[in-house]
């Protein structure tokens, strides 16, 4: 028995990007709710439902200057969850320097390298979960910094990646704004979503 593939989204709107361009007879598309806490349980709770292939967190992102532009699709190697700590007088400590677990999980490195290939123009980078998203250019250039290998900004990815419990995992994002000011008139959510079902059109294969 070939087993699904499961995509959670944070919205309903990211969802129907998803199933647009995805292979239906193969992959399940579920919104899940916003937010790394929503995404887990969510996750958790669809997972408990069934057997899957493999997990993806998809959905729209901003992208951080350089890295990600707007419209680009973004493959997260590694899902962070970049304010899971503490501050401290000499700046952030990350969850690890507490001694309380880890803030990243690494893509499923099969999922990875199968993504890649099926998405040769994407941009592969760590993708950072937040629960409260950049409004500021002080704070993105404080986030660029700080995970200089960070491609792009989220609010699900690390959740869905705690409640994938070991079955391959992996995100993929879609472009619709730059991190930093917060500028509506300036996201560009058509293009984005229009990435998002070009690429859900390979995420079954990617899954070998």
């Amino acid at each position: 028995m070939t087993y699904p593939l499961l995509v959670v989204t944070a919205v309903a709107a990211e969802a129907e990007a998803v199933r647009a361009g995805a292979d239906l007879a193969h992959v399940v598309v579920e919104p899940v709710g916003v937010g790394p806490a929503a995404a887990a349980a969510g996750t958790a709770r669809l997972l408990g439902t069934g057997r899957y292939r493999a997990v993806i967190s998809a959905g729209i992102a901003g992208g951080f200057a350089g890295r990600a532009p707007v419209g680009a699709t973004v493959i997260g190697v590694r899902s962070i969850a970049a304010d899971l700590g503490a501050e401290s007088p000499d700046g952030f400590l990350p969850i690890e320097e507490l001694g309380f677990g880890s803030s990243v999980v690494a893509a499923d490195p099969l999922l990875l390298k199968g993504l890649t290939a099926a998405l040769p123009e994407a941009v592969a980078g760590d993708v950072l979960t937040l629960a409260t998203v950049t409004g500021t250019a002080a704070t993105a250039e404080t986030l660029a910094n700080r995970f200089p290998d960070a491609v792009a900004e989220a609010m699900e990815g690390f959740g869905v990646a705690v409640a994938a419990a070991g079955l391959p995992f992996a995100e993929v994002r879609a472009i619709s704004n730059p991190v930093g000011p917060r500028d509506r008139a300036a996201w560009r959510l058509k293009e984005a979503f229009a990435a998002l079902s070009t690429a859900s059109g390979a995420l079954w294969t990617a899954c070998g």
